[in-house]
């Protein structure tokens, strides 16, 4: 029996030095905590056992961030379900002094468990029918991305099963998550709502969650009932790993945070879920202008090689004679932002743009008088675009946009309707140095109530030697905050984190998003031994059950990836056995069994913490018969 062991722990060791993200089958332990991000005062915390979390450090994973809601949200994942106590009580005091919600669910605390405030407080889930959408494997190695009903009644279940089958296909069919899907599981689950709808004017209806609009604008989507979003997830344990709700309602609204608010709008609802998610699950900010969180992997604050995450997916800067300042400095005046086509360190080239207005003005026209604004531009930039979102403006006659007097021809998406949608007017012609003024006028007198201006902005840039427009084009485009601070992201416009109407990540995003997905999936569902008597012998066969990635697929998915499989018996590789995922083997061989699985595909250029390797081994100690 030493032998053996020996044998399985020789062949991990192998494979020690290369796999630094090392497999574990005990189950790590989650807190989380909300807090008002000012008094630190904790208003809810859930501690459970969680799916396994790949490459985890030995003082634990810790993650915080300030929701949407003003609120501060901590995330902590350990080994040991003391350590996340603790954490616990060194964010929200000492335990008997709770008096907030909480979500407990513990299989083997230190602590008394008869304590009341170790208990969920009076229980407000409500009782879920869970139906499967698209599936891939079981919930303990998938991603689990769950849609709850509100504001659909009993009689209309099947619409709701139908939007959350609608969405779930959009986002992992042919784009967004096509590739990764796979890692993924998409659930519906329903529970029906006193009242159809979602509220309006700050009145939530009545709902399981209580989903409400602030005014009657198109705009976000807010909850009223956290705690029973909360335990609905939690109720499905594993099943649950992120909860989407999502509002009967026909028009644009969203909200990102805790939860992924939707609503299953034809022209949105897709738009704003793999936005939203993008946030979620990849943990990346913002691309688009005006915003305030930049960060991941879609993000850089400096230009230096070391400060950019997507080094290895730059593309080689066109020769270009144009403003190059070896001090690399960024002009910002009485603009926005602005970037001058610079050449860093390490010759990593910033493309030229500059943002002169930027104005998330919500606001509703009407024809009594024309919404406008001014800016200054410096007319020294090739060319310029309008940008601008609007809604409740079906038809062209309805209203007028026009920068300096001249009317831009704006024309609405053809089936939008009265939904939101958002436009671009590109003008190829250099703006004049001064001031300038963009007109929204409305025609229609009644569109007033609904005719709203979301969003309007003005960018200017260089020409193609000094701003690269090719899609598929990777340098350093600069964005623009809303307090005029200048990072960097990845491309022009190939992103839906900056352009929501497009419906795929850039390489820098679906790198990371196989990072994160790969940190709680494990490549391999199972590595099982049995006998067979298929042959006139009796025969050891182990089955190793790979997630459907490569070759397992059902169908191609248009790029290049493969698996990579390494047996090691008793410490000793076997290249026979190279590549199989099912062994035969002597029916009179004892001892240890070790695989190594490599996943590689085109969309992953580096794995620093070996996410895309899983080992896995298994001891045999009775011979077949």
């Amino acid at each position: 029996m030493k032998r053996v062991l020996f044998g399985i722990l020789l062949g991990l060791c192998l494979y020690a030095a290369s796999a630094s993200a090392a497999d574990v089958t005990e189950r790590p332990y989650e807190l989380i905590v909300q807090r008002d991000s000012d008094t630190l005062k904790c208003s809810h915390l859930a501690l459970h056992d969680t799916q396994h979390f790949r490459g985890l450090p030995e003082s634990g994973y810790l993650k915080s961030k300030v929701l949407e809601t003003g609120e501060e949200r901590t995330q902590f994942i350990a080994e040991t379900e003391e350590d996340v106590w603790e954490r616990a009580e060194s964010l929200c005091g000492p335990r008997e002094t709770w008096d907030f919600h909480t979500l407990i669910r513990s299989t083997a605390t230190p602590y008394d468990a008869s304590q009341a405030v170790l208990r969920p407080q009076q229980s407000t889930s409500p009782q879920l029918e869970v139906f499967p959408l698209i599936t891939s494997g079981d919930s303990s190695n998938r991603v689990d991305l769950v849609f709850f009903a509100d504001g659909y009644t009993a009689e209309e279940k099947d619409k709701f099963l139908d939007d959350a089958f609608r969405l779930a296909e959009d986002i992992s069919g042919n784009q967004t998550f096509y590739t990764v899907k796979p890692l993924l599981n998409f659930w519906a689950a329903f529970v029906p709502s006193k009242e159809s709808g979602v509220g309006v004017g700050g009145e939530p209806k009545d709902t399981v969650f209580g989903l409400y609009r602030p005014g009657t604008e198109l705009r976000g989507v807010y909850y009223s009932k956290p705690e029973v979003a909360r335990e609905a997830c939690d109720a499905l344990g594993t099943q649950c790993d992120y909860p989407i709700l999502m509002g009967n309602d026909p028009l644009y609204g969203g909200l990102g945070g805790e939860f992924t608010v939707i609503t299953p709008s034809l022209a949105n609802g897709p738009l704003v879920l793999r936005h939203e998610l993008g946030h979620s699950v990849i943990d990346v900010g913002e691309e688009y202008d005006g915003g305030f969180a930049y960060f991941g992997v879609n993000a850089a604050h400096n230009t230096t090689t070391s400060g950019i995450p997507w080094t290895h997916w730059l593309s080689p800067a066109p020769d270009a004679h144009a403003h190059v300042h070896d001090d690399a400095e960024h002009h910002h005046g009485h603009v926005y932002g602005a970037a001058e086509a610079v050449k860093p360190k390490d010759d990593i080239r910033v493309e030229r743009a500059v943002m002169p207005l930027q104005d998330y003005a919500w606001t509703l026209l009407n024809t009594s008088a024309p919404w406008s604004t001014r800016f200054n531009s410096s007319g020294q930039y090739a060319w310029h675009l309008v940008r601008f979102s609007l809604s409740g403006l079906p038809n062209a006659t309805d209203l007028v946009v026009s920068l300096d007097g001249k009317d831009l021809h704006w024309a609405p998406r053809a089936d939008v309707g009265v939904d939101r949608w958002h436009y671009d007017v590109k003008l190829n012609s250099t703006l004049s140095g001064g001031e300038h003024e963009v007109t929204f006028e409305l025609k229609n007198q009644k569109r007033e109530g609904e005719a709203q201006l979301c969003s309007v902005e003005v960018l200017e840039f260089g020409d193609e030697n000094e701003f690269v427009t090719t899609p598929g084009h990777y340098s350093l485009y600069p964005t623009f905050s809303e307090k005029n601070e200048t990072t960097y992201r990845p491309t022009n416009e190939d992103c839906l984190m900056r352009i929501v109407t497009t419906p795929n990540f850039c390489k820098a995003c679906v790198e990371g998003l196989w990072h994160a997905l790969l940190r709680r999936v494990s490549l391999v569902d199972s590595l099982t031994p049995s006998c067979s008597q298929s042959t006139l012998e009796p025969e050891r066969v182990l089955d190793l059950s790979l997630v459907p990635l490569a070759h397992l697929r059902d169908a191609p998915v248009g790029v290049e990836e493969g698996y990579a499989i390494t047996w090691v018996r008793d410490g000793v590789e076997v290249p026979a056995f190279a590549n199989q995922t099912r062994l035969v083997d002597d029916a009179n061989t004892v001892g240890s069994y070790v695989a190594r699985v490599k996943y590689w595909t085109e969309e992953v250029k580096v794995d620093p913490e070996g996410l895309l390797e899983t080992i896995v081994g298994v001891v045999v100690t009775t011979r077949c018969f």
